[in-house]
């Protein structure tokens, strides 16, 4: 079973997608807009971003724009977690993602991971870093 993190942006999901695509060294980025929504369908004719993803070899990591006269609830209550496969790459992306945004939990040794950090980055978007399965 796998589960896929959907996040939800109201007119920033572009450069949120952006940003992680360049965090996480994404090989694949997909993009598309309201405005390319067949017109017939009543859909509103924007630059917002109707459906993004990213993906970087199994993962993937969706969003889109909140369509107009939709509630916007910023994210809450949730984190996406991500595994690095050291401590070096889990900490660059943890500082990357804690630029311009807010630390709540400082990188450092765990007794469950040698690195793990949690922070909600500039977009609103909660992470923990943590590194993927080296010991403590």
């Amino acid at each position: 079973m796998t589960f896929i993190p959907y996040l939800y942006f109201d007119g920033s999901s572009e450069a949120a997608m952006d940003f992680y695509a360049e965090t996480f060294d994404a090989d694949e980025v997909v993009k598309m807009r309201f405005k390319e929504a067949p017109p017939d369908i009543g859909m509103e004719q924007s630059d917002k971003i109707m459906y993004s993803h990213i993906k970087k070899g199994d993962w993937l990591l969706m969003s889109n724009d909140m369509a107009e006269g939709m509630p916007y609830q910023p994210q809450a209550g949730v984190s996406v977690a991500h595994h690095a496969k050291s401590v070096e790459e889990a900490k660059a992306r943890y500082d990357k993602l804690c630029d311009g945004g807010m630390v709540i939990m400082p990188f450092e040794k765990q007794f469950f991971s040698a690195g793990f950090g949690m922070c909600k980055d500039k977009f609103g978007t909660h992470w923990m870093i943590m590194v993927a399965d080296e010991t403590s």
